[in-house]
């Protein structure tokens, strides 16, 4: 039994499974009797309309047959119930009942019964207008000023405002912006009406605007012909934010009025030329309020239902008290019943009609002592740390399992394939998912890097009672141009029994021959790479027995490799030394190669059960071809931009040669085109010649940028060699310079890894204190030219040959290790080492050669 809990004087059921909304319920005194006793008018959307007249003998007594005093059905639902001065020639009170195409206004009178059934009750109808337009809402009031009688406005469905002079139509005019109707309220004060539309927003209309912004025909009857006039004015708007439930105006003296807003999270209070008085945030979702006048000179009580089944009390923005209803109320009002002033009435959607006043009910009961008992906190440690095993236990086990592995075969050049080969190598994978449980339904999608490509990424699988399926694709080399990685990735997501979200991932590598094929070995090329190593020289056809066959007896330490879309490279094992060397053409294409060598090196030495095996690189890490890799791709870059401003230049001449052109074919007299047609043709032909440009440029930019990546890719793990890195050093290398998985021109490769590189001279490769002051810059924006980035690269490379440590848990960096929005500081150039040029250097380099070329 709550304490504050609505005290009930009188209630009923309303019908049988019938339903209401807010405008079901109205209270007055609509039969005019002479007590001043307020009714309780009910309609239902079945169309049954009831009057009742409460008066318990005790509070909480059952209902009597006489307190009902009217119910009648009126074959169409009733959607609102109102009680006003409808009637010309008199002010006494009358109800208007609106349904979907008609407005009623009826009389109730009663007559003194002379037997025991009572008073009898009776319903007469005074007048009715039928509507050509579904209607929504009412509400009324004294439009214009006028005095002694209240005019009825219905809002329509599809937005039009039909006003009545009692029994005679008056006019229509439609709301500007509308889409669905919402709340709607008069206020005398201003002579306005006050709704909120589907903009979340209250507008406020002024009778004189909607009266006197008529263009409409005067020959309307009074079946309302559909309703035409100029666009309306708007006297003021304040956006609310939100969808409103219900809006009321409460004016309690001749100065001050008040416009209460409410909405699915809170009420508003507005001054009554849109101002915001106050607003309060609730606290659960609401569902009907009422305002009425205060005790308290100056503030405003609020009756505030919601979906808990709470009703609050609020004056102003302080609640005064909260009470729990039996349901949850759509409508409520406040009515004077047998002397009893101030009853609450709420009525829920169902049915539910209660008459109720504030006060609380103590509670009797008295919770039982409990017995003491002796806790034994050695036991329940015990028994949580095993709940605690089964949870982790049960938490680790896969629904869910992924295998992968594939099959080389050798395929004909595929359809849209870009290389320039006649036979396409192409790699079968096939991924099994097995299921521990009951079936599910999965979603599988597999990944691999571009210019590589798959027949099929992406599956709908049912598992069904076998609990395992096989998929099959085929994967093969689609760009003309080498990948920057032969790595792959499968994603199998699913829920399990309970609905949680799960994912079960596993990775693939594609095998050497994917993306070449063995070639005879070459003796002479420009780019020369030295991989050194602490044990034997193991032979090539060890290493790469899939591609011995061109292996020639008399350099058995030679082995040719010819990419698909690159160039041919070499690889040399010394009989004498502990070294290979990788020799090619292209500084980038060595990135394949070096990579498979390293991996084969490292899976043949564990075979071996060595585990000292290590590879190093002790040569200068060849910066400047590096950086010639870096100004072809931003040269292409900038490339872009030009020919998109190229293009929007020319389209701009293109749609005003298309304007003269139409005026002039528009003109009644004939005048000369004036080449106006000839320079069209011409401005066509460069668009179109502009835009191949951009295209063409476009598929060179995707490649440069594979090629960065290969040779970044190159770069890191040169790095790791010669300075023997960790993997989470290698990590952070490789989340400095390789960022992006794609090159956009808005975000590109250079200023992303430029504040990067940044971030990590400032942090935990900075040389003394002052360099870990980190400020915010400007937003990432395409930089002028490479200069800035070269430079912080070559320092990056000149702090790690001094012993630079990267490390991300360091107690200095611990505050600042968080990539800044916007990028990083400049650094100065006094914090360049200076250091003497020679070949290894990397200054500046002239970009002197075309790594696009094949």
């Amino acid at each position: 039994m709550s304490l504050f809990k609505a005290r009930d004087w009188w209630s009923t059921v309303v019908g049988n499974k019938e339903e209401f909304d807010q405008g079901c319920l109205c209270v007055a005194n609509v039969d005019n009797s002479s007590s001043g006793q307020d009714k309780i008018i009910v309609g239902s959307y079945m169309g049954f309309l009831r009057i009742y007249n409460p008066h318990p003998a005790k509070p909480g007594d059952p209902v009597q047959a006489e307190e009902l005093l009217l119910e009648t059905q009126l074959r169409e639902p009733i959607l609102q119930v109102e009680v006003g001065k409808f009637v010309s020639g008199t002010e006494l009170l009358h109800l208007a009942v609106l349904h979907c195409k008609k407005l009623c206004v009826y009389a109730v009178s009663g007559t003194l019964g002379n037997t025991e059934h009572g008073n009898q009750y009776q319903l007469k109808l005074m007048y009715e207008h039928n509507l050509q337009r579904t209607a929504c809402n009412m509400t009324y009031g004294p439009f214009g000023g006028i005095k002694g009688r209240d005019l009825i406005c219905i809002q329509s469905m599809d937005g039009m405002l039909m006003l009545f002079e009692q029994e005679s139509y008056s006019f229509g005019r439609f709301l500007p912006g509308f889409l669905l109707p919402g709340p709607l309220t008069y206020s005398s004060r201003t002579d306005s009406f006050i709704t909120v539309s589907s903009c979340r927003q209250v507008e406020s209309y002024k009778y004189q605007v909607l009266a006197f912004a008529t263009d409409a025909s005067r020959q309307e009857t009074e079946q309302q012909k559909l309703g035409s006039g100029k666009r309306l004015a708007v006297d003021w708007v304040l956006n609310i934010g939100e969808q409103a439930l219900d809006i009321c105006v409460v004016s309690f003296n001749q100065t001050v009025s008040s416009v209460f807003v409410l909405g699915e999270r809170n009420f508003f209070c507005l001054k009554d030329n849109g101002q915001i008085r106050f607003m309060k945030k609730l606290d659960s979702s609401p569902s009907c309020f009422l305002p009425y006048s205060s005790v308290s000179e100056g503030t405003i009580n609020t009756l505030i239902g919601n979906h808990n089944s709470m009703l609050h009390i609020y004056q102003d923005v302080t609640l005064k008290w909260a009470t729990q209803l039996p349901h949850i109320p759509v409508a409520v009002r406040v009515g004077n019943f047998q002397d009893l002033n101030g009853v609450i009435v709420a009525l829920s959607d169902s049915g539910c009609l209660q008459c109720s006043y504030l006060g609380t009910d103590p509670s009797l009961f008295q919770a039982p002592k409990v017995e003491a008992r002796v806790i034994n906190y050695e036991e329940y440690d015990a028994e949580m740390n095993k709940l605690q095993k089964i949870i982790k236990e049960a938490t680790k086990t896969k629904v869910l399992s992924l295998l992968c592995f594939h099959l080389f075969s050798f395929s004909q050049k595929a359809v849209d394939s870009e290389v320039k080969a006649e036979v396409i190598p192409s790699v079968t994978v096939k991924i099994t998912l097995e299921s521990r449980l009951t079936p599910l339904k999965t979603k599988l999608s597999v990944c691999v890097q571009p210019p590589l490509a798959l027949t099929h990424d992406k599956f709908i699988l049912e598992l069904g009672k076998a609990k395992s399926k096989t998929v099959v694709l085929a994967a093969f080399l689609k760009g003309n141009c080498p990948p920057a990685d032969l790595e792959g990735s499968a994603l199998a997501s699913y829920s399990t029994q309970t609905g949680i979200p799960r994912v079960a991932q596993c990775k693939f590598r594609f095998p050497l021959k994917l993306v070449c094929f063995s070639a005879q070995p070459s003796k002479t090329a420009t780019q020369k790479l030295t991989i050194d190593t602490n044990k034997p020289s193991v032979s090539l056809s060890t290493l790469f027995p899939d591609f011995d066959d061109q292996i020639d007896d008399d350099q058995p330490n030679a082995l040719g490799f010819q990419l698909l879309a690159g160039s041919k490279i070499t690889l040399l094992a010394s009989k004498t030394s502990q070294r290979y060397r990788i020799q090619c053409d292209q500084f980038e294409d060595i990135w394949l190669i070096a990579k498979e060598l390293v991996l084969r090196l490292e899976q043949y030495f564990r075979k071996k059960n060595c585990k000292d095996f290590a590879c190093t690189f002790s040569d200068p890490i060849p910066l400047q071809e590096y950086f010639e890799i870096i100004d072809h791709h931003f040269e292409l870059r900038l490339n872009a931009g030009k020919y998109e401003q190229l293009l929007s230049e020319r389209a701009v001449q293109f749609r005003a040669i298309e304007r003269r052109l139409l005026a002039r074919f528009k003109d009644k007299t004939p005048a000369p085109l004036q080449h106006l047609d000839t320079l069209l043709e011409g401005t066509y032909r460069q668009v179109i010649a502009l835009a191949d440009a951009a295209e063409e440029n476009q598929a060179n930019m995707f490649q440069a940028f594979t090629r960065l990546k290969s040779a970044t890719q190159l770069v890191i793990l040169l790095i790791s060699l010669w300075q023997k890195l960790s993997a989470d050093q290698v990590a952070i290398l490789e989340a400095t310079f390789l960022p992006l998985t794609q090159d956009t021109q808005e975000l590109g490769w250079e200023e992303i890894v430029d504040a990067a590189v940044s971030h990590l001279l400032k942090t935990c490769l900075s040389k003394s204190s002052k360099d870990h002051a980190l400020t915010l810059a400007n937003q990432f924006s395409i930089p002028r030219d490479t200069n800035r980035l070269k430079k912080h690269i070559t320092l990056l490379y000149d702090r790690l040959a001094k012993g630079g440590h990267m490390s991300l848990d360091t107690d200095t960096d611990s505050q600042q290790l968080t990539m800044l929005p916007g990028g990083c500081t400049t650094i100065l150039e006094s914090d360049l080492e200076e250091r003497p040029v020679s070949q290894d250097s990397t200054m500046m380099f002239t970009n002197h050669r075309h790594l696009n070329q094949q």
